[in-house]
C-alpha cells in the first residue's frame, strides 16, 4: 500500500480513536488517563470540519451496519423509518453522541455512557438543540440504575479497556433476552500495526501512545469472551478506508471489523 493508503489508514485510526471515549464503563475497567485523554476532545466533537471529521464519515457506515442488523434480527421491513421505536438503546462509551443521537432518530429510547464527563456535557447540550430526549450519564456502567435494554453498541471502545472480559460481562449483563449487541474494534495484525498505529502516529493522525497494538482483539479473541458470558456471534464484517468513499464494509478484516452478537440458545 502506497502513502495515499497509508494516510486513508492513519486518518481511519484517528476517527477510531476519537470513537473510544473511554476506557471501559465499569470499575474494574475504566482507565482515568483515557477518560481524560478523550474528554479533552469534547468542545470539538460535533465539528464535522475539525478533528474528529473523518469520525463524522465513519458514522454513516457504522450505522448502515446497525440497520441491517437491526432489520435481520427483528424482522424488519428495510422501508421502516422507526425500526427501533419501542425498544431501549445502550451506547456505551457514548462520547459527545454521535452514534446515540441517530440512533434516538430511529425510534429508540437511547441511554449514553462515557467515562468523560466533558464528553457527556456536551452530548447532552447537542441533545437538547436537536430536541432529542437522550439519557446521558457519565461514569461507570456497573453505576447505571438497573436496566436491560434491546440494543447495546460500544464503538472503539474494548480495546481502551484495562480488563476487556469484564468490559464484556457488563455488557452482556445490560442486554435484554432478545436483544442484539453490536461492538466494533481494531483488529491485531501486522498491517493494523503498521497502519493503524506507526504510520497514523508518524503522519500526525493520532498522538503518540494513543493506541496500544498488543490491546487489539483478533476476532476469534473477541468472540471467545461473548461466548464466555453466554451471548453467541451471529455476523462479522470487516470496515475498511476506501479511497472512493471514506470507508467500508465487508471485505478485509485487516484493520478493524464489527461484530453483532445475541444471547446463545
Amino acid at each position: 500500500m502506497g502513502a495515499a493508503g497509508a494516510r486513508s489508514a492513519a486518518i481511519f485510526l484517528r476517527a477510531a480513536a476519537l470513537g473510544a471515549t473511554s476506557a471501559g464503563m465499569t470499575a474494574a475497567t475504566i482507565n482515568p488517563h483515557e477518560a481524560a485523554h478523550f474528554g479533552a476532545l469534547a468542545a470539538d466533537w460535533w465539528d464535522p470540519k475539525g478533528s474528529s471529521a473523518m469520525l463524522h464519515k465513519l458514522n454513516p457506515v457504522r450505522l448502515a451496519y446497525i440497520r441491517d442488523q437491526v432489520d435481520a434480527h427483528w424482522h424488519i421491513d428495510a422501508r421502516e423509518r422507526h425500526p427501533l421505536a419501542g425498544r431501549r438503546a445502550l451506547d456505551v462509551g457514548c462520547g459527545a453522541g454521535l452514534l446515540a443521537e441517530p440512533l434516538a432518530r430511529l425510534g429508540a429510547a437511547v441511554t449514553g455512557v462515557d467515562a468523560a464527563p466533558e464528553n457527556i456535557a456536551a452530548a447532552r447540550e447537542h441533545a437538547a438543540g436537536q430536541g432529542l430526549a437522550i439519557t446521558y450519564f457519565a461514569g461507570e456502567l456497573a453505576a447505571l440504575p438497573p436496566q436491560l435494554f434491546d440494543l447495546v453498541t460500544s464503538m472503539e471502545v474494548i480495546e481502551h479497556v484495562a480488563d476487556p472480559a469484564a468490559f464484556v460481562a457488563e455488557l452482556a449483563a445490560r442486554l435484554a433476552p432478545d436483544g442484539l449487541m453490536i461492538l466494533s474494534t481494531p483488529n491485531r495484525t501486522s498491517a493494523s500495526k503498521l497502519l493503524l498505529v506507526e504510520a497514523a502516529e508518524r503522519l500526525g493522525a493520532v498522538p503518540r501512545g494513543t493506541h496500544d497494538w498488543d490491546r487489539f482483539l483478533k476476532p476469534e479473541e473477541l468472540a471467545a469472551l461473548l461466548e464466555a458470558v453466554g451471548l453467541k456471534v451471529i455476523d462479522r464484517t470487516g470496515l475498511s478506508p476506501s479511497p472512493a468513499r471514506g470507508f467500508k464494509l465487508g471485505g478485509s478484516e485487516a484493520l478493524n471489523y464489527l461484530v453483532a452478537a445475541r444471547h446463545a440458545g
